[in-house]
């Protein structure tokens, strides 16, 4: 079997912050900006809190199955409750997205590639 790469998104927003937790989102702010966004194993999470309460979290993970992308978004979504609740954070409205990268469509470069390459 070949291994299989699943791109997680885990999406929500903040609810009901103190000032502090604000001010401590606000400070931190720099190292979770969207342009620092990366699918990895343990997550990164991005967000603007002076522009809205929303944050997301991106993962990378593997399987060997098609099924394992359904215990890859379990695991991501545990993985961002536990770091929110861990520094004392409210959070709703989560929701998740995985895409297996297998079956994702190529793109332009890549079906030029290919075509290249005699695939």
């Amino acid at each position: 079997m070949t291994t299989r790469t699943f791109r997680i998104t885990v999406r929500g927003a903040f609810d009901a912050l103190t000032d502090d937790q604000r001010a401590a989102l606000l400070a931190d702010a720099a190292e979770h900006d969207v342009l620092r966004a990366a699918f990895t194993p343990e997550g990164t999470l991005t967000y603007d809190i002076a522009a809205r309460p929303a944050f997301a979290f991106r993962f990378s993970a593997t399987g060997e199955k098609e099924e394992d992308i359904l215990k890859a978004t379990e695991r991501a979504e545990e993985e961002a409750k536990s770091w929110l609740t861990a520094r004392g954070y409210g959070f709703k409205h989560l929701r998740s997205t995985a895409e297996d990268l297998s079956q994702a469509p190529l793109g332009k470069r890549q079906r030029r590639a290919a075509r290249a390459n005699g695939l």
